[in-house]
């Protein structure tokens, strides 16, 4: 089951769900809109203010000013807004596993012209859906790679 606005904002007076930096402007009917706190352009030193230029067929990644934390029955599902895909913007995301915290990194393509993307701009939407039990093993539990992560975090190498 996704979660509505009204359900978001229960779990997250309850203590349940937490999003850092939270802003009510970006909470929509089913989901929350999550800003961009950092930019990185292909090998560039990230950028934390103003505007990134992204130049056409390049690859980018953002980080959000939301530090979420999930309990072990919420996950979330990511989806890139639609005022970037229709500038040319493509992103795969996956799922945010239920029990992860962190800022997230989110991995995108510039396929058309270059772009400026506002530091603090709304760039994707996470939208929560309640597992059908609590899991019996979190994020930190399973992998937890990524767990606590702060601005883009790139791949990180596997343990020998």
């Amino acid at each position: 089951m996704m979660l509505s606005d009204t359900h978001i904002k229960e779990l997250m007076e309850k203590g349940d769900l937490r999003i850092e930096n939270f802003d009510k402007e970006n909470l929509t009917p089913n989901g929350y809109d999550l800003t961009i706190e950092e930019t990185v352009v292909e090998d560039r030193r990230p950028q934390t203010e103003g505007e990134s230029v992204i130049p056409a067929n390049t690859w980018f990644a953002v980080s959000t000013l939301e530090y979420l934390e999930l309990p072990s029955y919420i996950a979330g599902e990511l989806w890139i807004r639609t005022t970037y895909a229709r500038q040319g913007v493509i992103s795969s995301f996956g799922l945010i596993d239920a029990g992860f915290e962190g800022n997230l990194t989110l991995s995108a393509y510039n396929a058309h012209k270059e772009l400026e993307i506002p530091i603090g701009d709304r760039f994707a939407q996470v939208c929560f859906i309640r597992l059908s039990e609590e899991s019996e093993h979190v994020y930190s539990e399973r992998s937890g790679n990524y767990q606590g992560q702060k601005g883009v975090t790139l791949q990180k190498d596997k343990e020998s």
